[in-house]
C-alpha cells in the first residue's frame, strides 16, 4: 500500500514543473520493481508512465521509454535479492545509462539520420539530458527508498504495519 502511494505521487511529480529529464520515473521503476508484488513490479510503474504520457502527450520514442522502464523494473526486481545500500546505488547509476542508451537509440531512429554520424549526433545532443536524469535518478531514489525504509521500520510492530505489507 505505502508503495503504491509513493508510486502514484512521484509520477504526478512530472505534472509539476521542472528542469528537463528530472524527475522521479527512473527511481520509480527501481522502487517499484523492488517493492511492488512480484505481480504488480513490471505493470504498475509501466501504466503509471502510460497514464501520465497520456496526459503529457504521446510520442515516436515511447516504445523505447516503456522498455527501459520494464527493464530498470526488472534491475528492481533483481534488488530484492540482493539488499543493501551498494547494490542500490550501483543500480541507481546503471538505470539512467540504461535509459540514455534505449531513449536515444529511439530518437536516433525516429529524429536523425540513420547514419554513423547521425548516431553520434544523437547521443551527444543528449548528454546535457542525462545530467539531470542522472542526478534525479540519484536524488529521488535516495527519498523513495529512504522514505519507505524509514516508514516501514517506524510502523513495524503497530497497527499501520498493514501499510507496508
Amino acid at each position: 500500500m505505502l508503495a503504491v502511494a509513493l508510486l502514484v505521487l512521484g509520477i504526478l511529480s512530472r505534472f509539476f514543473i521542472h528542469a528537463p529529464n528530472y524527475t522521479p520515473v527512473i527511481a520509480l521503476a527501481l522502487f517499484g520493481g523492488m517493492y511492488l508484488r512480484k505481480e504488480e513490479s513490471l505493470w504498475m510503474p509501466l501504466a503509471l508512465m502510460a497514464i501520465s504520457d497520456l496526459v503529457l502527450g504521446l510520442h515516436q520514442v515511447m516504445v523505447f521509454t516503456w522498455g527501459s522502464v520494464l527493464l530498470i523494473s526488472l534491475l528492481g526486481m533483481w534488488q530484492k535479492e540482493k539488499k543493501g545500500v551498494l547494490p542500490l546505488a550501483a543500480k541507481s547509476l546503471a538505470a539512467p545509462v540504461l535509459f540514455f542508451i534505449l531513449t536515444n537509440f529511439g530518437c536516433w531512429l525516429v529524429m536523425y539520420p540513420l547514419t554513423f554520424e547521425g548516431f553520434i549526433r544523437c547521443y551527444v545532443a543528449a548528454i546535457p539530458f542525462f545530467r539531470n536524469t542522472l542526478a534525479s535518478t540519484i536524488i529521488y531514489s535516495l527519498v523513495l527508498f529512504g522514505a519507505y525504509e524509514l516508514i516501514a521500520l517506524r510502523v513495524k510492530g503497530t497497527r499501520f504495519a498493514w501499510l507496508t505489507a
